[in-house]
């Protein structure tokens, strides 16, 4: 069977998979994201606070979500926050499904959601700090043309615990030359 990739904006039919994933994920696997689980919201604030983002027009958003889709079945997403419109931009990416990972579907989804991320939120630089210790997007993310910028100590956002991180830049003119070679 033939892989149909395709990303479209957050909604809220997508919303109940997004939740399942943060709200049914096994600890362990959170916890290889550098993520906290203590410190996430309850269901309905999530909920509530992804709802908001949504109301208000993409310039104002402080995060901006994709969700991935494999075949038509939601499968994954990447977001950006911080946002600051016009400027930069902050990624993350998630695969929800163990069986969807190591296959090479992130960087497939990501070439669409870069380009998407850049010309939606009218950005100069694309930043990704991912947790030292994964290697999924350590890995990935310098095949699309990221530079490594650092490797520092930080709690990268409200869900996660102090760690190592690893930073990663694309400019807009490193974006634009990636996506001529296509």
């Amino acid at each position: 069977m033939e892989k149909i990739i395709s990303i479209k904006e957050l909604d809220e039919q997508s919303l109940v998979p997004l939740l399942d994933y943060w709200f049914n994920a096994d600890q362990k696997y959170l916890t290889s994201l550098g993520a906290d689980i203590s410190k996430l919201p309850s269901r309905e604030d999530f909920k509530t606070m992804l709802l908001s983002q949504l109301s208000k027009p993409i310039e104002e958003r402080n995060a901006y979500c994709l969700i991935w889709y494999l075949n038509e079945k939601a499968i994954g997403h990447s977001n950006t926050n911080p946002t600051s419109f016009g400027d930069h931009a902050f990624m993350h990416l998630h695969i929800w499904y163990p069986e969807y990972r190591r296959k090479g579907l992130g960087q497939q989804f990501l070439k669409p959601t870069i380009k998407a991320f850049f010309e939606n939120l009218k950005i100069n630089t694309l930043y990704c700090q991912p947790f030292a210790e994964n290697n999924a997007p350590n890995k990935t993310i310098p095949k699309l043309g990221f530079e490594f910028v650092e490797e520092y100590e930080t709690v990268p956002g409200s869900i996660n615990f102090k760690q190592v991180v690893k930073k990663w830049r694309m400019t807009k003119e490193i974006y634009k030359q990636y996506s001529d070679k296509k």
